[in-house]
């Protein structure tokens, strides 16, 4: 089951969130032969999307997020949602985390 966790973005700024992925001791996961996608989405059936550039440190279970000034420029501001998912080396997915995206919208353009 995923950990419920909402963002928010400056639209228009660079964005970077760390996720440490933990077992149920608290011990770094190792994320060897992990790969990670993530999604925004204006609603779950949304067929537009903006994917998170996802990297992986593998030995200290890290996912980083991030978006481009760019790619937040683009969001108009608002609530959308997104997941985070992994996939093992043997195709197996799961989703790690899911929440609520509000975009604050940006004043100097």
């Amino acid at each position: 089951m995923a950990i419920k966790a909402n963002l928010i973005i400056d639209q228009g700024a660079t964005y970077a969130t760390k996720l440490n992925i933990t077992d149920a001791n608290g011990t770094a996961v190792d994320l060897t032969g992990y790969s990670a996608a993530a999604q925004i989405r204006k609603h779950y059936t949304s067929s537009n999307s903006t994917p998170f550039t996802v990297s992986l440190t593998a030995a200290t279970g890290a996912v980083v997020l991030s978006l481009s000034s760019n790619s937040t420029a683009n969001l108009v501001a608002g609530r959308y949602v997104y997941d985070v998912e992994l996939i093992d080396g043997a195709g197996r997915v799961s989703r790690i985390i899911e929440g609520t995206v509000t975009i604050s919208p940006n004043v100097t353009r």
